[in-house]
């Protein structure tokens, strides 16, 4: 199939797909169109035998577009751009320091209790794996996802503070999250009888580091240019907005820093919530650039979650499979926990944070197609190093069900949360 007629077809199922559940399931967006593209996966699959030629076609398509190449390559630089514009810059700049603990401190910790905690418990299960893959496992699976995320806290009732946190750990810890995630895949390709931290800490410094000042330098002249078009012409607004977009990832790929973290910044300076102005002062960008992007992020994310549901027809499983996926929902869960628990209350010591935060920056630590396509891409080759298909196997079926978990049942009760926090902020006020 062309490539534009697998787009059409994405896009259709998308607008079909979003009305069944607007009409029907009524469930959250993200939710509901991942569900059913999930339940026509299964149908698929189920029908193998009665279907052979839709099973046959189904597989070809999700074979032959490399998933994790079309998110990190396309769609993450669009809708990480996109929710780095409605996040409060204010707020943001008030909670500096827990957004940059806990989006890489907590993804350390988690990263380590994973892949310590993985590595003791597979063996009783048949499935020893070294310990370097749980560490892989454990990469791969701690960042949240900032497209799940954001699409939940739209509709949340917590304080504008734990929005904030929220928001901006789900947004910086993918890029903290993917450099960790190529460290360790570095670690496995090169062997561990050759790991030097030296060159592990490099690898951070220029992702990390690189990714920030690109997404600046590149934030910065689109604010400008947007300035000197002053709202005139929404047309060449929309396009400047897309050229930093498009040109800021390629150029990310080509000097080798994170694109993620470069999309965010750049994103954080063309946004308008809580710029320091002139009372009155217009945004640089006109209210129609918003829009755009508006509608972008909610179509990006509505194909992103479809593409998510229809991965299971590509995933090879046994069931001592599903056996681990179940225990590593715990184990993931449990780092979270620790991943979050411990900074939060080291820094009590020194500010105020709510007696619910620990519980809700848990909970809320929605996964998704960030951990997925990592997970995918380890079938390809890396480094000049390819994995035992037996062991992607593995890892690729416990992070399908850690993040089919995350979304539904965390995705669908996290709400309810939110209320009970906003009610109890009601009544110590």
């Amino acid at each position: 199939m062309e490539v534009l007629d697998f787009i059409t077809l994405l896009i259709f199922m998308a607008a079909f797909f979003t009305l069944i559940n607007v009409k029907y399931l009524k469930l959250p967006s993200t939710i509901g169109l991942m569900l059913l593209a999930l339940g026509l996966s299964l149908f698929i699959i189920g029908g193998e035998y009665v279907f052979r030629n839709l099973n046959l076609l189904a597989t070809n398509l999700m074979t032959e577009y490399d998933f994790s190449k079309v998110l990190f390559q396309v769609m993450l630089s669009f809708l990480l751009f996109a929710g780095a514009l409605d996040v409060n810059l204010h707020k943001l700049g008030e909670e500096k320091w827990p957004i940059l603990i806990l989006a890489t401190v907590g993804v350390l910790i988690s990263t380590f209790f994973v892949g310590s905690a993985m590595y003791l418990i597979l063996p009783f299960l048949g499935l020893p794996l070294d310990f370097v893959y749980c560490l892989l496992f454990g990469a791969l699976i701690s960042p949240t996802d900032p497209i799940a995320v954001l699409a939940m806290i739209k509709k949340t009732v917590v304080s504008e503070n734990l929005e904030s946190q929220i928001a901006g750990e789900s947004l910086f810890n993918d890029g903290i999250g993917v450099v960790v995630f190529l460290s360790i895949l570095g670690v496995a390709a090169g062997g561990v009888e050759n790991f030097e931290v030296i060159e592990v800490v490099k690898l951070f410094g220029i992702e990390v580091i690189g990714g920030v000042v690109l997404g600046a330098l590149l934030g910065y002249i689109g604010l400008y240019l947007l300035k000197i078009i002053d709202n005139e012409h929404t047309e060449i607004e929309v396009l400047v907005t897309l050229s930093m977009v498009l040109g800021g990832a390629s150029v990310a790929e080509t000097l080798h820093v994170s694109g993620p973290l470069a999309m965010v910044v750049m994103g954080l300076f063309v946004g308008r919530k809580g710029r320091i102005g002139k009372e009155g002062e217009e945004d640089a960008a006109g209210e129609y650039v918003y829009k755009f992007w508006h509608l972008m992020d909610e179509a990006m994310n509505a194909i992103l979650f479809i593409l998510i549901g229809l991965q299971i027809i590509v995933i090879h499983y046994e069931m001592d499979y599903f056996y681990a996926a179940g225990i590593a929902i715990l184990v993931v869960l449990t780092a979270r926990l620790l991943g979050v628990g411990i900074p939060v209350s080291i820094m009590r010591i020194k500010r105020f944070f709510p007696k619910y935060t620990i519980r809700i920056l848990t909970w809320s630590g929605l996964r998704g197609g960030i951990s997925v396509a990592l997970a995918l891409s380890l079938y390809k080759e890396n480094h000049g190093f390819v994995m035992d298909p037996k062991i992607v196997d593995i890892l690729i079926t416990m992070t399908y069900c850690v993040v089919l978990f995350s979304i539904v049942v965390q995705g669908l009760t996290v709400g309810k949360l939110f209320k009970l926090a906003a009610e109890n902020d009601k009544k110590e006020a």
